[in-house]
């Protein structure tokens, strides 16, 4: 408290007492001991009130050591357990965080990750994923322009993420210690096995493979590639300390319709740590039906180039650019994508009056607009000669088809006439156009249905900007490319609207997430999200049933399967309400990531050490790191000076005494007849 304060106290307990004294002592002969209580109960209760309105205030400093922070964390993976280095991981972990220089000098946070990363409550070393990416972000985020060390009890083997090398701070230095065996023993390995996930019956499909050997003996190797008892490709390949990789490229034939499972395996006579890395199971689905696209277009634009690589980036699809009088019979397409028609496209037009294909218009600068009204009836067209710029905006409440917003606001506009565009009838609209962005209500990218018959309509040029901004965000044509074929998809089929649509893959590995999509629609084929939606799965061997419950989410229903073994299944999703049912088939392949290594990845947690100036340990050193952490000056304790200040006293208590105290006054007067 300050000198004020203390001063005001003392006046406030002189002028207590001098108004009680006057009160009840001043100029009375008798000073009963009822006179000295009430004097005392009253010079209380106007002390208690004049120190309400002072209010004093106590400041105190207290002073606290802030430790730099010293995060040590564990691989939880599958790894770790399979490399038999499970109890050193323990011990170390132990040995680290119980010690009592190091939790003096550190503030000793433990975490685990596998595929995720959190606190360590309990080691497993189970994980089916090794992201140490992960680890950067995670600790980037909890300590932000933060000083400190990091020690990393792992193996360095990573199976999901970016390189984790360059992924922390460069200037907070790392100090993995290195788990598993480093003595490098003969093992074979298929490194990478790359396959198209479809074929087309009667053809033959590549399979590209990538053979690895860690060894110092010249050897020779069998690898062959079998489904079931049938051995379909075999070859023999030769390794030796200097040739340690081999790529090895077949063509295995697709003769029958449907999933087909098949294994390949790398074997030789001599005898290996590590068998698990020998075998990789694969699948491709063998289809009979592929859907031939005809971009036509009288005209050269960078679109079509763009259209016919997304297209055809799905294997089941083909695209042919032609020009309008270069169309002679429509009977070997399934799609007419109609590049900004005119007069031109008049034969066109024609002839699918007889083959009825659907129909993908996308119009420009460049398009006959009073030809496009004579020759369509979902779209009335207006335009004058002026060009305008188009933005997008994505509708969530689209409902035709599964789709995802790539982002499409940020995208660059389209080109198109200016105008406006009536639609006729009922139209979907998944884009709606945007002039600077004020909201025109108009389409620009729709689709309509009439008598069996869809169409898509969009109404601008130049969408091959929008495949390139998507590379830009993303790295990747992937999300682009699987937009377009969604569309084309839609139009490929003529079948009519179902309201339990469900969308999954025919096969996954262990390890992936597996994951299941459905869409309920009502009888207006608006979403329902009422829906109760539930799914059965059977293991065909075992026929082992799993029930779930789909979640809904934004306009989706989903389910995670994760957890179930390799094997072949059966499922069925129902809605309750309806009792609609969709049934399917999925197969989970025999794959454990987590088995592939047979050593550390030394090399890479060095290249961490030094990329970040700091050591990587082996567990035989680990008091030697202990010593690095106690003797670096770098990491000292700060000294901090916490000033609070806070109430002498409490204003609710102090109330309730001031009330107790004068209604005790109030009861003493009363009963002794002074009032």
């Amino acid at each position: 408290m300050t000198a004020s304060t203390i001063l005001l106290l003392l006046l406030s307990l002189l002028i207590a007492g001098g108004l009680s004294f006057f009160q009840y002592l001043y100029k009375v002969k008798n000073k009963s001991k009822v006179y000295l209580f009430l004097t005392f109960l009253r010079c209380l209760s106007v002390f208690l009130i004049l120190l309400l309105l002072i209010n004093p205030i106590i400041t105190t400093s207290k002073l606290e050591i802030i430790k730099t922070p010293l995060p040590i964390v564990v691989d939880n993976s599958g790894s770790i357990s399979f490399l038999n280095a499970k109890g050193k991981a323990l011990e170390l972990a132990q040995k680290l965080t119980s010690n009592k220089a190091i939790q003096e000098k550190f503030e000793v946070q433990s975490y685990l990750f596998d595929s995720d990363f959190k606190q360590s409550d309990s080691l497993t070393f189970k994980g089916n994923q090794t992201n140490l990416d992960l680890v950067a972000k995670n600790l980037k985020s909890i300590y932000k322009n933060a000083f400190y060390p990091t020690v990393i009890i792992t193996d360095g083997n990573q199976t999901s993420g970016n390189d984790y090398v360059y992924s922390f701070n460069e200037n907070n230095k790392v100090y993995p210690l290195v788990l598993g065996d480093t003595v490098k023993v003969l093992d074979l390995k298929i490194n990478q096995l790359n396959v198209n996930r479809y074929a087309f019956l009667k053809n033959k499909f590549p399979v590209e493979v990538f053979l690895q050997y860690s060894g110092d003996k010249s050897i020779t190797a069998n690898f062959s590639i079998a489904q079931g008892n049938e051995v379909l490709s075999k070859q023999n390949v030769s390794f030796s300390a200097s040739k340690r990789t081999a790529t090895l490229n077949m063509l295995l034939p697709a003769n029958k319709v449907g999933l087909h499972v098949y294994k390949a395996k790398i074997e030789s006579k001599e005898s290996e740590k590590n068998t698990f890395n020998n075998i990789k199971n694969f699948a491709v689905e063998v289809i009979d039906q592929k859907t031939t696209v005809a971009i036509v277009s009288a005209i050269s634009h960078p679109d079509l180039a763009v259209f016919k690589r997304a297209i055809e980036s799905n294997l089941q699809h083909k695209a042919v650019l032609v020009k309008p009088n270069e169309v002679k019979s429509l009977q070997d397409y399934n799609v007419l994508i109609l590049y900004q028609p005119t007069a031109a496209f008049k034969s066109v037009f024609e002839a699918n009056k007889k083959a009825n294909l659907n129909t993908f218009i996308i119009t420009g600068t460049a398009t006959d607009f009073s030809f496009l009204n004579q020759e369509q009836n979902n779209f009335v067209f207006k335009m004058s000669g002026q060009e305008e710029d188009y933005l997008a905006h994505f509708d969530s409440q689209f409902n035709l088809f599964a789709v995802d917003n790539l982002g499409f606001e940020n995208f660059p506009p389209l080109q198109n006439n200016f105008g406006t565009i009536t639609a006729n009838g009922e139209v979907n609209v998944l884009l709606s156009a945007k002039i600077r962005n004020i909201d025109t209500k108009a389409p620009l990218l729709s689709f309509t249905e009439s008598q069996g018959r869809r169409s898509a309509y969009l109404f601008g040029e130049n969408s091959w900007k929008w495949s390139l901004q998507s590379h830009i965000d993303t790295q990747s044509f992937e999300k682009y490319d699987v937009f377009i074929n969604k569309i084309i998809q839609y139009l490929a089929s003529n079948n009519a609207k179902k309201s339990l649509v469900v969308n999954h893959e025919s096969f996954y590995n262990s390890g992936e997430t597996i994951e299941i999509i459905a869409q309920y629609f009502n009888k207006n084929y608006d979403f329902d999200e009422k829906a109760r939606l539930t799914i059965a799965v059977t293991n065909v061997k075992t026929k082992q049933t799993k029930n779930f419950d789909l979640l809904k989410g934004n306009n989706i229903y989903k389910v995670n399967l994760d957890g179930l073994v390799a094997g072949s299944y059966n499922f069925s999703v129902k809605e309750l309400n309806s009792n609609n049912t969709y049934s399917s088939h999925f197969e989970i392949l025999d794959f454990d990531i987590e088995k592939q290594f047979v050593n550390p990845d030394v090399q890479k947690l060095k290249q961490l050490a030094v990329q970040t100036k700091g050591v990587a340990f082996y567990p035989n050193q680990i008091d030697a790191l202990i010593k690095t952490l106690l003797e670096n000056e770098e990491y000292k304790a700060i000294q901090k000076d916490v000033v609070t200040k806070s109430p002498l006293i409490d204003w609710k208590w102090l109330l309730v005494l001031i009330v107790v105290f004068l209604s005790t006054e109030w009861f003493v007067r009363k009963y002794n007849g002074m009032l």
